[in-house]
């Protein structure tokens, strides 16, 4: 118990860090505009469902708690829900990608690919896209737990990489530096949905939450859980490495909830952190 109450401060100030690295635009400005890959909270009481251009989603924490896209297009966002019976909508406005420009320089053999590796790295695509839709009963809880212990300062969340001088996808999660075998936990409760060894991602493992929730680890070192096993937060997945695509030990740590890649940092922290509209649709939260 003392060991923890040691530990606690750490953790606060690593996520107060993320959160600082990576704010939301205009959270508390007329017309609510969010950053792409952020996430946006509805209270109110009474709640029985909520969507956002998708399937329907059972509240949290009291709220319609609704996910965006890191690639998600600048414009106006609708959110519905019900209480009692009736219907209730709200629009808030997702912001332009803004995000930081990350330049590289990497060894060619680990840029360009060949016939055979870029075969391999479509296939793996494939095998990953089919996780996205799980839509199973949620068994996680906010904020998440830090997958590291305790957690270092980290993140490029959203950041444009630029490899090489040629432009490359955002980077959909965050990184966190570590020595090699540090222990790697899981997030909150699930399944390890797949265990793989990817091209880029290396020694990989995906925990199914619940909830279209789905948490990633990549570059690990070595796997501790085999699919379909599951597993309890803060239970160790693996380790640490430098699998992959990797220029030095570190865990990337990503985030899938409803298909949207969003910043871990917005979860590991309390929901009444986030962005949120009020019962009549008007901004702030009460």
């Amino acid at each position: 118990m003392k060991q923890g109450r040691r530990k606690a401060p750490e953790r606060i100030t690593a996520v107060a860090l993320l959160l600082a690295s990576a704010p939301l635009i205009g959270a508390a400005e007329p017309g609510l505009v969010l950053r792409p890959g952020s996430a946006v909270r509805w209270p109110g009481e009474g709640i029985e469902w909520c969507a956002a251009g998708g399937p329907r989603f059972e509240p949290l924490a009291g709220a319609c708690i609704v996910a965006i896209d890191l690639l998600h297009p600048a414009g106006p966002l609708e959110l519905v829900r019900s209480r009692g019976g009736q219907v209730e909508k709200a629009t808030v406005r997702v912001g332009r990608f803004d995000y930081p420009v990350q330049k590289l320089t990497l060894p060619s053999r680990m840029v360009d690919l060949s016939a055979a590796d870029l075969a391999r790295v479509r296939r793996e695509n494939r095998a990953m896209a089919r996780l996205w839709p799980r839509r199973g009963p949620r068994r996680f809880s906010l904020p998440l737990e830090t997958p590291l212990d305790p957690l270092p300062e980290g993140g490029r969340f959203g950041h444009r990489r630029v490899i090489n001088g040629s432009p490359r996808i955002p980077h959909g999660g965050a990184d966190f530096a570590a020595p090699l075998g540090t222990a790697v936990r899981t997030a909150g409760d699930g399944t390890v949905a797949m265990v793989a060894d990817h091209f880029f991602g290396g020694y990989a493992v995906f925990v199914d939450h619940g909830d279209g929730l789905i948490s990633q680890y990549f570059h690990l070192s070595r796997v501790d859980v085999l699919e379909g096993q599951p597993v309890n937060r803060g239970d160790r997945v693996g380790a640490v490495g430098a699998s992959g695509r990797a220029t030095g030990p570190h865990l990337h740590f990503g985030i899938r909830w409803r298909g949207a890649r969003v910043d871990p940092a917005l979860l590991l922290s309390a929901p009444s952190a986030l962005p949120c509209l009020d019962s009549s649709a008007s901004l702030g939260c009460r």
